[in-house]
Protein backbone atom coordinates (compact mmCIF):
# COMPACT_ATOMS: atom_id res chain seq x y z
CA UNK A 1 0.00 0.00 0.00
CA UNK A 2 2.84 2.53 0.95
CA UNK A 3 4.91 1.24 -1.96
CA UNK A 4 1.67 2.07 -4.34
CA UNK A 5 1.88 5.64 -2.55
CA UNK A 6 5.42 6.56 -3.00
CA UNK A 7 5.68 4.94 -6.66
CA UNK A 8 2.45 5.34 -7.99
CA UNK A 9 2.77 1.42 -8.95
CA UNK A 10 0.69 -1.26 -8.84
CA UNK A 11 1.89 -3.76 -5.66
CA UNK A 12 3.13 -6.04 -8.03
CA UNK A 13 4.53 -3.87 -10.57
CA UNK A 14 8.23 -2.92 -10.36
CA UNK A 15 9.90 0.24 -11.44
CA UNK A 16 11.30 0.51 -14.69
CA UNK A 17 15.44 1.14 -15.91
CA UNK A 18 15.44 4.04 -18.30
CA UNK A 19 16.78 1.86 -21.08
CA UNK A 20 13.90 -0.32 -20.54
CA UNK A 21 11.04 2.20 -20.67
CA UNK A 22 13.28 3.66 -23.64
CA UNK A 23 12.54 0.01 -25.39
CA UNK A 24 8.95 0.37 -24.52
CA UNK A 25 8.28 3.61 -25.76
CA UNK A 26 10.10 2.53 -29.11
CA UNK A 27 8.20 -0.39 -29.50
CA UNK A 28 4.73 1.43 -28.78
CA UNK A 29 6.07 4.02 -31.15
CA UNK A 30 6.53 1.21 -34.13
CA UNK A 31 3.48 -0.30 -33.55
CA UNK A 32 1.44 2.83 -33.83
CA UNK A 33 3.54 3.83 -36.79
CA UNK A 34 2.92 0.82 -38.42
CA UNK A 35 -1.24 1.11 -38.08
CA UNK A 36 -1.44 4.70 -38.94
CA UNK A 37 1.58 4.79 -41.92
CA UNK A 38 -0.91 2.52 -43.97
CA UNK A 39 -3.90 4.86 -43.41
CA UNK A 40 -2.13 7.66 -43.85
CA UNK A 41 -1.64 6.84 -47.35
CA UNK A 42 -4.59 5.11 -48.16
CA UNK A 43 -6.23 8.76 -47.36
CA UNK A 44 -3.83 10.61 -49.13
CA UNK A 45 -3.42 8.86 -52.41
CA UNK A 46 -7.40 8.84 -53.06
CA UNK A 47 -7.00 12.82 -52.22
CA UNK A 48 -4.39 13.25 -55.12
CA UNK A 49 -5.34 13.50 -58.77
CA UNK A 50 -4.83 11.46 -61.76
CA UNK A 51 -1.99 12.74 -62.49
CA UNK A 52 -0.16 12.97 -59.03
CA UNK A 53 -0.81 9.25 -58.71
CA UNK A 54 0.70 8.45 -62.08
CA UNK A 55 3.71 10.85 -61.29
CA UNK A 56 4.54 9.22 -58.18
CA UNK A 57 4.02 5.79 -59.78
CA UNK A 58 2.08 4.66 -56.72
CA UNK A 59 1.31 5.28 -53.21
CA UNK A 60 1.24 8.89 -52.47
CA UNK A 61 3.49 9.61 -49.53
CA UNK A 62 3.78 14.27 -49.92
CA UNK A 63 0.75 15.34 -52.04
CA UNK A 64 0.71 17.76 -54.47
CA UNK A 65 -2.55 19.37 -54.03
CA UNK A 66 -6.20 17.54 -52.75
CA UNK A 67 -8.86 16.55 -55.04
CA UNK A 68 -12.25 15.01 -54.16
CA UNK A 69 -12.28 13.52 -57.73
CA UNK A 70 -12.09 9.89 -56.85
CA UNK A 71 -14.96 9.92 -54.38
CA UNK A 72 -17.22 12.21 -56.45
CA UNK A 73 -16.47 9.55 -59.75
CA UNK A 74 -17.07 6.87 -57.02
CA UNK A 75 -20.60 8.29 -55.63
CA UNK A 76 -21.75 9.33 -58.95
CA UNK A 77 -21.51 5.91 -59.93
CA UNK A 78 -24.47 3.50 -58.92
CA UNK A 79 -22.12 0.10 -58.10
CA UNK A 80 -20.21 1.65 -55.39
CA UNK A 81 -22.78 3.90 -53.70
CA UNK A 82 -25.92 0.90 -53.73
CA UNK A 83 -23.13 -1.43 -52.54
CA UNK A 84 -22.36 1.14 -49.76
CA UNK A 85 -25.94 0.90 -49.18
CA UNK A 86 -26.18 -2.86 -49.00
CA UNK A 87 -23.38 -3.30 -46.97
CA UNK A 88 -24.76 -0.81 -44.40
CA UNK A 89 -28.46 -2.11 -44.11
CA UNK A 90 -26.93 -5.69 -43.92
CA UNK A 91 -24.54 -4.60 -41.36
CA UNK A 92 -27.27 -2.88 -39.20
CA UNK A 93 -30.24 -5.87 -39.97
CA UNK A 94 -27.54 -8.74 -39.02
CA UNK A 95 -26.20 -7.44 -36.28
CA UNK A 96 -29.69 -6.50 -34.59
CA UNK A 97 -30.89 -9.80 -35.32
CA UNK A 98 -27.59 -12.40 -34.19
CA UNK A 99 -27.60 -10.08 -31.08
CA UNK A 100 -31.21 -10.81 -30.51
CA UNK A 101 -30.63 -14.56 -30.93
CA UNK A 102 -27.16 -14.49 -28.71
CA UNK A 103 -28.68 -12.23 -25.94
CA UNK A 104 -31.80 -14.83 -25.69
CA UNK A 105 -29.77 -17.85 -26.68
CA UNK A 106 -27.43 -16.85 -23.71
CA UNK A 107 -29.53 -15.53 -21.56
CA UNK A 108 -31.87 -19.68 -21.63
CA UNK A 109 -28.53 -21.26 -21.65
CA UNK A 110 -27.65 -19.69 -18.43
CA UNK A 111 -30.65 -20.85 -16.52
CA UNK A 112 -30.50 -24.19 -15.44
CA UNK A 113 -33.84 -24.99 -15.50
CA UNK A 114 -34.66 -23.97 -19.00
CA UNK A 115 -36.26 -26.90 -21.11
CA UNK A 116 -34.15 -28.41 -22.96
CA UNK A 117 -31.09 -27.07 -21.61
CA UNK A 118 -28.31 -29.56 -21.54
CA UNK A 119 -29.46 -31.05 -25.03
CA UNK A 120 -29.01 -27.40 -26.43
CA UNK A 121 -25.71 -26.30 -24.58
CA UNK A 122 -24.38 -29.23 -25.83
CA UNK A 123 -25.33 -28.29 -29.70
CA UNK A 124 -23.98 -25.19 -29.31
CA UNK A 125 -21.02 -26.30 -27.65
CA UNK A 126 -20.56 -29.15 -30.37
CA UNK A 127 -20.34 -25.83 -33.12
CA UNK A 128 -17.02 -25.11 -31.91
CA UNK A 129 -15.73 -29.03 -33.07
CA UNK A 130 -17.78 -29.55 -36.09
CA UNK A 131 -18.44 -27.33 -39.15
CA UNK A 132 -21.13 -28.30 -40.94
CA UNK A 133 -19.21 -27.48 -44.56
CA UNK A 134 -19.29 -25.47 -47.31
CA UNK A 135 -21.97 -28.11 -49.64
CA UNK A 136 -24.53 -28.32 -46.94
CA UNK A 137 -24.44 -24.59 -45.89
CA UNK A 138 -25.21 -24.07 -49.58
CA UNK A 139 -27.86 -26.56 -50.12
CA UNK A 140 -29.69 -25.57 -47.31
CA UNK A 141 -29.78 -22.18 -48.21
CA UNK A 142 -31.20 -23.00 -51.80
CA UNK A 143 -33.34 -25.33 -50.08
CA UNK A 144 -34.97 -22.23 -48.52
CA UNK A 145 -35.15 -20.17 -50.84
CA UNK A 146 -32.66 -17.26 -49.75
CA UNK A 147 -30.37 -18.00 -52.73
CA UNK A 148 -29.70 -14.10 -53.99
CA UNK A 149 -31.87 -12.69 -51.65
CA UNK A 150 -30.55 -10.12 -48.61
CA UNK A 151 -30.93 -12.97 -46.03
CA UNK A 152 -28.42 -15.18 -47.39
CA UNK A 153 -25.80 -12.67 -46.37
CA UNK A 154 -26.96 -12.59 -42.67
CA UNK A 155 -29.17 -15.99 -42.02
CA UNK A 156 -25.75 -18.15 -42.64
CA UNK A 157 -23.92 -16.48 -39.72
CA UNK A 158 -26.05 -14.91 -37.66
CA UNK A 159 -25.34 -16.89 -34.29
CA UNK A 160 -21.75 -17.24 -33.28
CA UNK A 161 -21.26 -20.46 -30.65
CA UNK A 162 -18.19 -18.23 -29.17
CA UNK A 163 -20.74 -15.15 -28.52
CA UNK A 164 -23.30 -17.17 -26.84
CA UNK A 165 -20.81 -18.85 -24.66
CA UNK A 166 -19.15 -15.66 -23.96
CA UNK A 167 -22.63 -14.06 -23.35
CA UNK A 168 -24.05 -16.78 -21.23
CA UNK A 169 -20.90 -16.92 -18.99
CA UNK A 170 -21.37 -13.28 -17.96
CA UNK A 171 -25.25 -14.04 -17.45
CA UNK A 172 -24.38 -16.75 -15.20
CA UNK A 173 -22.51 -14.52 -12.80
CA UNK A 174 -25.11 -12.25 -12.25
CA UNK A 175 -26.70 -12.73 -8.54
CA UNK A 176 -28.99 -15.12 -8.31
CA UNK A 177 -30.68 -12.79 -5.54
CA UNK A 178 -31.29 -10.16 -7.41
CA UNK A 179 -33.48 -12.32 -10.42
CA UNK A 180 -35.08 -13.92 -7.41
CA UNK A 181 -36.29 -10.76 -6.25
CA UNK A 182 -37.51 -9.43 -9.40
CA UNK A 183 -39.42 -12.52 -9.73
CA UNK A 184 -41.06 -12.50 -6.68
CA UNK A 185 -42.03 -8.85 -7.19
CA UNK A 186 -43.49 -10.22 -9.83
CA UNK A 187 -41.57 -9.77 -12.92
CA UNK A 188 -41.38 -12.19 -16.26
CA UNK A 189 -38.13 -13.37 -17.51
CA UNK A 190 -38.33 -10.91 -20.24
CA UNK A 191 -38.68 -8.36 -18.21
CA UNK A 192 -35.69 -9.34 -16.17
CA UNK A 193 -33.89 -9.99 -18.99
CA UNK A 194 -34.89 -6.05 -20.39
CA UNK A 195 -34.73 -4.14 -17.51
CA UNK A 196 -31.86 -6.07 -15.30
CA UNK A 197 -29.61 -8.36 -17.58
CA UNK A 198 -29.25 -6.17 -20.32
CA UNK A 199 -27.93 -2.88 -18.02
CA UNK A 200 -25.32 -5.13 -16.31
CA UNK A 201 -23.89 -6.42 -19.35
CA UNK A 202 -23.42 -3.55 -21.56
CA UNK A 203 -19.99 -3.77 -21.87
CA UNK A 204 -19.72 -7.39 -23.08
CA UNK A 205 -23.33 -6.96 -24.97
CA UNK A 206 -21.23 -3.34 -26.83
CA UNK A 207 -18.45 -5.71 -27.26
CA UNK A 208 -19.82 -8.53 -28.69
CA UNK A 209 -22.01 -6.08 -30.88
CA UNK A 210 -19.24 -4.52 -32.00
CA UNK A 211 -17.60 -8.18 -33.20
CA UNK A 212 -20.80 -8.85 -34.86
CA UNK A 213 -21.17 -5.66 -37.01
CA UNK A 214 -17.06 -5.61 -38.34
CA UNK A 215 -17.76 -9.55 -39.28
CA UNK A 216 -21.20 -8.34 -41.56
CA UNK A 217 -19.44 -5.40 -42.75
CA UNK A 218 -16.43 -7.05 -44.37
CA UNK A 219 -17.66 -10.40 -44.87
CA UNK A 220 -17.59 -11.28 -48.78
CA UNK A 221 -17.63 -14.85 -49.55
CA UNK A 222 -21.13 -15.19 -48.53
CA UNK A 223 -22.25 -12.77 -51.60
CA UNK A 224 -19.69 -14.41 -53.91
CA UNK A 225 -21.87 -18.18 -52.96
CA UNK A 226 -25.64 -16.87 -53.08
CA UNK A 227 -25.33 -13.45 -55.05
CA UNK A 228 -25.51 -13.57 -58.38
CA UNK A 229 -27.57 -10.43 -59.18
CA UNK A 230 -23.95 -7.67 -58.98
CA UNK A 231 -27.02 -5.10 -58.06
CA UNK A 232 -26.92 -6.74 -54.84
CA UNK A 233 -23.49 -6.92 -53.67
CA UNK A 234 -21.78 -5.71 -50.51
CA UNK A 235 -18.95 -3.11 -50.22
CA UNK A 236 -16.67 -6.09 -49.43
CA UNK A 237 -17.14 -7.81 -52.21
CA UNK A 238 -16.17 -5.27 -54.19
CA UNK A 239 -13.46 -4.30 -52.59
CA UNK A 240 -12.55 -7.80 -53.42
CA UNK A 241 -13.33 -7.99 -56.56
CA UNK A 242 -12.26 -4.25 -58.33
CA UNK A 243 -9.11 -3.18 -55.79
CA UNK A 244 -7.58 -7.25 -54.80
CA UNK A 245 -8.12 -9.04 -58.14
CA UNK A 246 -8.21 -5.95 -60.22
CA UNK A 247 -11.64 -7.18 -62.31
CA UNK A 248 -13.73 -4.16 -63.68
CA UNK A 249 -16.70 -3.35 -61.94
CA UNK A 250 -20.18 -5.06 -63.47
CA UNK A 251 -21.19 -2.78 -66.50
CA UNK A 252 -24.71 -1.49 -67.86
CA UNK A 253 -25.05 -4.60 -68.61
CA UNK A 254 -27.27 -5.89 -65.76
CA UNK A 255 -28.85 -2.58 -65.42
CA UNK A 256 -26.74 -0.56 -63.68
CA UNK A 257 -24.11 2.15 -64.79
CA UNK A 258 -20.55 1.03 -63.51
CA UNK A 259 -17.18 3.17 -64.19
CA UNK A 260 -15.76 -0.16 -65.31
CA UNK A 261 -16.85 0.32 -68.76
CA UNK A 262 -15.80 4.48 -68.74
CA UNK A 263 -12.51 4.65 -67.79
CA UNK A 264 -9.93 2.27 -66.70
CA UNK A 265 -9.10 1.57 -62.90
CA UNK A 266 -6.87 4.36 -61.13
CA UNK A 267 -4.96 3.83 -57.95
CA UNK A 268 -6.72 6.63 -56.75
CA UNK A 269 -10.27 5.27 -57.06
CA UNK A 270 -8.77 1.99 -55.46
CA UNK A 271 -7.65 3.77 -52.59
CA UNK A 272 -10.97 5.97 -52.02
CA UNK A 273 -12.94 2.53 -51.97
CA UNK A 274 -10.75 1.18 -49.48
CA UNK A 275 -11.15 4.36 -47.31
CA UNK A 276 -15.03 4.07 -47.26
CA UNK A 277 -15.02 0.60 -46.34
CA UNK A 278 -12.15 1.78 -43.25
CA UNK A 279 -14.20 4.44 -42.29
CA UNK A 280 -17.36 2.91 -40.71
CA UNK A 281 -15.02 0.66 -38.51
CA UNK A 282 -12.85 3.78 -37.76
CA UNK A 283 -16.45 5.99 -36.45
CA UNK A 284 -17.90 2.98 -34.76
CA UNK A 285 -14.70 2.35 -32.34
CA UNK A 286 -14.67 5.21 -30.16
CA UNK A 287 -17.94 5.07 -29.08
CA UNK A 288 -17.56 1.15 -28.04
CA UNK A 289 -14.10 1.74 -26.91
CA UNK A 290 -14.82 2.40 -23.07
CA UNK A 291 -16.74 -0.78 -22.99
CA UNK A 292 -13.87 -2.83 -25.50
CA UNK A 293 -11.23 -3.49 -22.47
CA UNK A 294 -13.71 -4.06 -20.12
CA UNK A 295 -16.32 -6.68 -22.21
CA UNK A 296 -13.05 -8.07 -23.89
CA UNK A 297 -11.14 -9.21 -20.19
CA UNK A 298 -14.55 -9.83 -18.22
CA UNK A 299 -15.51 -12.04 -21.30
CA UNK A 300 -12.19 -13.96 -21.81
CA UNK A 301 -12.63 -14.36 -18.04
CA UNK A 302 -15.74 -15.54 -17.96
CA UNK A 303 -15.80 -17.80 -21.02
Amino acid sequence: MSRKKVSGLAPWEEPGSLAGRVGKGGALALIVLAVLLPLYTIVLTSLSSAETVNRVGGLVLVPDGITLDAYRQIFSDSVVSRAVLVSTGVTVVGTAVSLAVSVLGAYALSRPGSLFHRPILFCVLLMFVFFPGLIPTYLMVASLGLKDTYWSLILPSAVSAFNIVVLRAFFMNIPHELLDSARIDGAGEFRILWRIVLPLSKAVTAVIGLFYAVGYWNAWFNATLFIDDTRKWPLALILRQYVVDSNPLPTATVGVSGFGHVAPPTLAIKMAIVAIAVLPALLIYPFVQRHFTKGVIIGAIKG
